[in-house]
C-alpha cells in the first residue's frame, strides 16, 4: 500500500479542515436553456442552448446521496436537491417527473428535499401539481416592482414582469409557500423600503437580497460599499417595524450574533464550507460555486472535479483537495481568517466571487465581501449606535 508523501497529506488534511466531507446541498441543472434572456447582468454563458440532463444523470447522482452513508456522529444529514438553471421549469413537466423518479427512495426515507430556483414565468397549474406532489421548496427570482424589474426580459427584449406576478399569484392561488431573491442594482440600492413594501407584500416567506455582482457573462456596474450601507441600514430599520418578514441576510447576521451570546463560539468558528456540488447537465461536477459551471479558463481549465457517470459523488469530493482551484480557495481562506476583522462572521468570500472579481481563488476581499458582509455589519454597529442613550 502505498502511502501518499507528507505535503499530500499536509494538503488533504487542510481540505478535510475547510471543506465538509458530505454536501447538506446539490445544485442540479436540468437543462441550461433559459426561456428569458437577461442579459444586462445574467451569469450563465450557456442560457441559449438546450443542453437537457439524461435520467442517467439523475440516477447516478441519487446513487451517490445514498452511498453517502451516516457522519462520524451516526447521523444522516438531509441534503437538498436544488434544480436551477438555465431556467428549470423550461425543462418541462414531463422532463423533470423523469428526473425526479430516482431520487424517491430518498425522499420517502427523508433523506433528501427538494428546492427549486425559477423566474416564475412558465409557472402553471401541472407544476403546482408537482411542487405538491414532491414537497419542493421554491425560490422565485424577482427584482422588486415592474421599474426595477425592467431587465427581467424575454428573447424579445420584452419586460416579462407581468409573467412573473402571473406565476407568483398562481402560487398564491394554490396556497404554495416560495421564497424570493431579488437581485439589488445600483437603480435599486436607494431603495430598499420600496423594495421591501413590495416583496413582502408578494407574501414571500423569505426576502434574500443578491446584491449585483461581477460574475460569469455579468460585467456591469456594482453598487459602492457607502452604497451598500445605507441599503442595510435602511433593511434594518424597515425589519424592526415589521417584525414579521424574514430577510434572509439578517437571520444569517441574527444566527452568528445569537450563537456568540450563547457562549457557543467554537460552533460557529468549526463551519465548514459546504462543497456545494453543481452537477451539470451533461453528469460533470464543479464544486464550491454554481457560478463556475460552462466556464472555462487559461489556468484552471473547465473547473470540472470529475463526472457522476464515471465516480460517485463521495469519492469527488474527497479528492478535491488535488484540484489547484480549491486548494488556492483554501489559501484564500486562511490568508482571510489571517487578515480581515469581518472574518468570524463572513467566514470567507465565496469562490466564484474571488475568481470573477480578482482572477483567482487564492485573493482574499472581493466587493461582494465589502458590500454583501462588512457593509452588513457596519449598517448595524451604526444603528446600535444611533439606538445608544
Amino acid at each position: 500500500m502505498s502511502i501518499a508523501p507528507t505535503a499530500e497529506l499536509a494538503t488533504a488534511a487542510v481540505f478535510a479542515r475547510w471543506i465538509a466531507p458530505r454536501p447538506s446541498l446539490v445544485v442540479m441543472q436540468p437543462d441550461t436553456f433559459c426561456n428569458m434572456d437577461c442579459a444586462a447582468y445574467c451569469y450563465l454563458p450557456q442560457r441559449k442552448r438546450r443542453n437537457r440532463m439524461p435520467v442517467a444523470v439523475a440516477q447516478a447522482v441519487a446513487a451517490s446521496l445514498t452511498s453517502l452513508g451516516p457522519d462520524e456522529f451516526g447521523q444522516r444529514q438531509i441534503v437538498e436537491v436544488c434544480w436551477h438553471g438555465g431556467e428549470p421549469l423550461a425543462v418541462g413537466v414531463e422532463a423533470m417527473t423523469e428526473l425526479l423518479a430516482p431520487f424517491e427512495p430518498l425522499r420517502a426515507a427523508g433523506l433528501i428535499h427538494h428546492s427549486v430556483q425559477t423566474n416564475a414565468t412558465l409557472i402553471n397549474d401541472d407544476w403546482c401539481d408537482l411542487f405538491q406532489h414532491y414537497s419542493f421548496s421554491v425560490g422565485v427570482s424577482i427584482d422588486g416592482p415592474a421599474d426595477l424589474n425592467a431587465r427581467r426580459t424575454d428573447r424579445a427584449g420584452r419586460p416579462a414582469h407581468d409573467r412573473i406576478m402571473g406565476g407568483i399569484g398562481r402560487l398564491r392561488q394554490r396556497g404554495i409557500e416560495f421564497s424570493v431573491i431579488a437581485v439589488v442594482g445600483t437603480d435599486g440600492i436607494g431603495r430598499a423600503e420600496d423594495l421591501l413594501d413590495f416583496l413582502a407584500g408578494l407574501g414571500a416567506t423569505q426576502i434574500g437580497f443578491n446584491i449585483e455582482e461581477f460574475e460569469g457573462s455579468n460585467a456591469g456596474d456594482q453598487p459602492r460599499p457607502a452604497e451598500a450601507r445605507g441599503f442595510w441600514t435602511a433593511a434594518i430599520a424597515w425589519s424592526t417595524a415589521h417584525p414579521g418578514v424574514r430577510i434572509r441576510e439578517l437571520d444569517r447576521l441574527g444566527g452568528y450574533l445569537g450563537t456568540i451570546r450563547a457562549g457557543e463560539r467554537a460552533v460557529w468558528e468549526a463551519h465548514s464550507f459546504d462543497p456545494l456540488p453543481t452537477i451539470a447537465f451533461n453528469g460533470d461536477v464543479i464544486l464550491l460555486s454554481p457560478e463556475l459551471a460552462g466556464i472555462r479558463d487559461e489556468h484552471y481549465g473547465d473547473f470540472v472535479a470529475g463526472n457522476v457517470l464515471e465516480q460517485d459523488l463521495g469519492s469527488i469530493v474527497a479528492r478535491a483537495w488535488q484540484l489547484p482551484y480549491v486548494t488556492e480557495f483554501i489559501d484564500g481562506l486562511a490568508a482571510c481568517r489571517a487578515t480581515c476583522g469581518f472574518f468570524d462572521f463572513c467566514r470567507g468570500a465565496t469562490a466564484g466571487n474571488r475568481y470573477f472579481e480578482n482572477g483567482t481563488f487564492a485573493s482574499t476581499e472581493t466587493n461582494y465581501c465589502r458590500v454583501s458582509r462588512q457593509e452588513l455589519v457596519n449598517a448595524l454597529i451604526d444603528t446600535t449606535r444611533k439606538e445608544e442613550p
